[in-house]
């Protein structure tokens, strides 16, 4: 790995020298989401292949409703929630770890009554997630209770 080894320091879900940014551009799409780049992203960190990033999501808050053509893994690392993916929702506690493949449809919910951390890994060079739009819905989910519950 080009640059020097290292560890970054966590107090309470925040890093040292690690921003606290905004979830995404376009806020109009997820509600109370927060992003940490923990590594992959610093010029001392280009020979990584990946990016490890740490989501928050407030109580009650949500990320956006998405597919994109590159797989990630998420890991749970702080309270509780839901994640849709396609057409089924799956409950999400402390430590459970998601594979979202290509092409799923997917959404995370902090719908325990707190907050919703997790780590999630991803491709440096990666394609940017699609918003579907109310046809794709349509077309790929079938469960009511996931109809319910996606936000948009």
């Amino acid at each position: 790995m080009s640059g020097e080894s290292k560890v970054i320091k966590c107090s309470n879900y925040q890093w040292d020298s690690v921003a606290r940014k905004e979830y995404k551009d376009d806020t109009s799409c997820y509600k109370g989401v927060h992003r940490y780049s923990l590594l992959g992203e610093q010029p001392d960190e280009q020979a990584l292949t990946f990016q490890t990033r740490y989501f928050e999501v407030e109580a009650g808050g949500y990320t956006s409703f998405e597919y994109h053509r590159h797989p990630h893994s998420v890991i749970i690392i702080r309270g509780s929630g839901t994640v849709i993916l396609d057409d089924s929702l799956h409950e999400l506690s402390l430590h459970d770890v998601v594979y979202i493949a290509p092409e799923t449809l997917h959404q995370f919910h902090a719908d325990r009554g707190e907050k919703l951390g997790f780590l999630c890994v991803v491709n440096r060079y990666r394609d940017r997630p699609t918003l579907p739009d109310q046809d794709a819905i349509a077309d790929q989910i079938e469960s009511a209770d996931v109809l319910e519950k996606i936000r948009q």
